[in-house]
């Protein structure tokens, strides 16, 4: 029973199916002030995403709170 797919081995050694090809780093300089910039831009990305995350956080915590002191407020029943 053979097939066609890969094996397991093939998909993930070094040379296996959509292996990236080796750059030329020679050709390539990062200075130090990109890597700088480029750390402080992922810095910020990721204090976005945590204020954005945190916004959620409390918004979801109301909401949820709003909706049990609704569903808890004892309704004044007809005489």
């Amino acid at each position: 029973m053979e097939t066609e797919a890969p094996s397991w081995a093939d998909q993930w050694s070094a040379g296996g199916i959509g292996a990236m090809a080796e750059e030329d780093t020679s050709s390539k300089k990062d200075t130090s002030n990109n890597k700088k910039s480029d750390a402080k831009s992922g810095l910020n990305k990721a204090k976005a995403a945590a204020m954005m995350g945190a916004q959620r956080i409390k918004s979801g915590a109301s909401n949820s709170f709003k909706w049990v002191k609704n569903k808890c407020q004892k309704k004044g029943s007809p005489k």
